[in-house]
């Protein structure tokens, strides 16, 4: 145990002192190994980086950050936001109500937080401003139902718990659906309880063909995350190649819409391998910590103590729920997975908590810190998206981090919501 110590106390100290997490992760790993009197690690190392980095498991991650981004670029997620803005806008909060609903489409498209921020940000937060919201407001609101994507399926994050924890994709994405639009009726319940106590502005009614026109050109956006989900449900393809898909059709719709260019599709690449190759140097990088923890037998005697000093079931879920959250607003989402999961899932099993559930918590105690100050990576991509001053924006997004831990709650109480749907399509796992 105090070669854990060791690891995460380096860790945790480069991280205060703002160390980029990729290196942190390496000084604390290479602190650990001299403490463990593994002098080798010159071999170690590197070994560990790319055997992290090259799992099968994880292709998926750079073909769907690319649809996210191609998406992007050819404009689907402005007509998202139309078809949201016609199915729902013409009530009092009606524009709050379509970024929650915009942004529970888009996650089943582009699965990151980062790209729903990104995409539909600056849409939302200048159609709000428009329309007499607070730019505050406007823009935490963007920040807040964010966390939606990484939960619907497909998930970049439930794909990272996946590799780690040994479980089925598929299933893991049927058990996202309901606990993503939980977290989505969660915010839509709270604006409108918003609306009993202060002024909300109610958009103007559009005409039947305004309607008409926004549906048919949000109906590609629509058919997208049921041909991802179905082809891997239901066998036709695994998640990378479901990635490919998602990848491929962006590019049709492009190009049936006529604004696909070679220039948007070039940035769209770059911005894809920057962002994934950041991504795979954090889980290499993570994967070296994990296999030093796992010859140090780490996770042995972190389980072991778990079970000694925490005896029920319902207190080792609190625990977790609450050291994630408070991780989550220091440490980005991948990396406290890849370091943490290895030392929590022994624990769970031995109460008996079931894997897809387990998965579930995590992703989401850990995305609530996207949002959170002060390091929620959502709250400085806002900031420079929407202009407002990030201090500005923490203080204006913590009432709105309440549903999303309301339903974190909720789930982690209510092992239901997560495995009622993957046990009816896929049956009950082995337990």
């Amino acid at each position: 145990m105090t070669l854990g110590f060791v690891v995460i106390g380096c860790f945790m100290l480069l991280m205060m002192l703002g160390v980029p997490v990729t290196i942190a992760i390496g000084i604390g790993t290479v602190a650990g190994l001299f403490w463990a009197n593994l002098m080798d690690f010159s071999l170690v190392f590197p070994q560990q980086i790319i055997e992290g980095a090259s799992k099968p498991a994880l292709l998926a991650i750079p073909f769907f950050i690319l649809a996210g981004n191609l998406m992007n670029a050819v404009g689907m997620t402005d007509k998202i936001f139309n078809f949201a803005l016609a199915l729902i806008g013409n009530v009092r909060a009606g524009l709050a109500y379509v970024n929650v609903v915009a942004s529970l489409i888009f996650a089943g498209v582009s699965g990151a937080a980062t790209a729903d921020i990104a995409g539909l940000g600056q849409i939302e937060v200048r159609a709000m401003r428009k329309r007499g919201y607070s730019h505050e407001f406007a823009a935490a609101l963007t920040v807040a139902t964010s966390l939606v994507g990484p939960i619907v399926p497909p998930s970049i994050s439930l794909i990272v718990y996946a590799w780690l924890a040994n479980e089925s994709v598929a299933r893991l994405f049927l058990a996202g659906i309901v606990p993503g639009l939980l977290v989505a009726a969660s915010f839509i319940a709270y604006i409108r309880v918003m609306c009993v106590f202060q002024e909300m502005p109610r958009e103007e009614p559009r005409s039947m063909a305004s309607i008409k026109n926004a549906v048919l050109q949000g109906v590609p956006a629509l058919v997208a995350p049921g041909i991802i989900l179905g082809a891997i449900i239901f066998g036709f393809a695994t998640a990378t190649e479901a990635g490919v898909i998602a990848c491929v059709y962006t590019l049709l719709v492009g190009l049936a819409y006529r604004v696909l260019t070679f220039d948007m599709l070039w940035n769209s690449l770059k911005e894809s391998a920057l962002l994934s190759a950041l991504i795979m140097m954090i889980i290499g990088a993570s994967q070296t910590m994990g296999w030093l923890f796992a010859f140090e037998q780490v996770p042995q005697a972190f389980a072991t103590g778990f079970l000694d000093t925490i005896d029920s079931r319902t207190l080792f879920l609190v625990f977790v729920v609450v050291l994630l959250i408070v991780i989550g607003c220091f440490m980005e989402a991948t990396p406290a997975k890849i370091i943490l999961l290895p030392l929590l899932l022994p624990a769970a099993d031995a109460f008996g908590i079931d894997r897809v559930q387990f998965g579930m918590i995590i992703t989401l105690a850990l995305l609530i810190g996207i949002a959170t100050p002060p390091m929620g990576v959502g709250l400085y991509l806002m900031s420079a998206v929407s202009g407002v001053k990030f201090e500005r924006l923490s203080i204006a997004v913590l009432p709105l981090l309440i549903p999303p831990v309301v339903a974190l709650i909720l789930i982690t109480a209510f092992p239901i919501i997560t495995l009622w749907l993957p046990d009816l399509v896929m049956g009950p796992a082995n337990r």
